[in-house]
């Protein structure tokens, strides 16, 4: 049995939009979208990215701007697609680090974690996550947006 680590990172601004704020499809009433072409579910790029980095082939960028072109915008898509670049991969845990000033992330935690772990066939008590606000020493601590770092870590059988 091999173990493997993905690394993701993903991070969007803030904008008066008509999108709402999806953080692992949890919708958070707050009055800025992210700026996106799609949906801007910052966090579920941040883990596709993280199982892009396991698997070698990546799913933003080209692959996603084309799902984009057709309309499809929804960041469970594109986390759909890279998991099925799994092949002999099996994660096993997910943590997930949150930056940002607003909006407030410990009251829904738990429904991003029982998201997170519905789309990865996991167990709430594998998935990680901690939010922070950085001391304001960045632009997503000072209110700007919203940056989002995922690892990973997987079996390969």
């Amino acid at each position: 049995m091999k173990f493997k680590t993905g690394l993701g990172q993903d991070s969007h601004a803030f904008e008066v939009n008509n999108k709402p704020l999806l953080l692992a499809g949890v919708d958070f009433d707050h009055e800025q979208g992210l700026r996106a072409n799609s949906d801007g579910d910052v966090l579920l790029h941040a883990l596709t990215n993280a199982i892009s980095s396991l698997t070698g082939v990546n799913i933003l960028g080209a692959r996603a701007d084309e799902l984009c072109q057709q309309g499809i915008t929804d960041s469970k898509e594109y986390l759909k697609l890279a998991l099925t670049e799994l092949n002999n991969l099996e994660i096993q845990h997910v943590a997930i680090s949150i930056e940002c000033l607003v909006p407030k992330i410990s009251p829904k935690i738990d429904q991003i974690k029982t998201n997170i772990a519905k789309l990865l066939n996991l167990t709430t008590s594998d998935v990680g996550i901690t939010a922070t606000t950085g001391e304001g020493l960045t632009a997503f601590g000072q209110g700007k947006g919203i940056q989002v770092i995922c690892i990973v870590s997987a079996i390969q059988a």
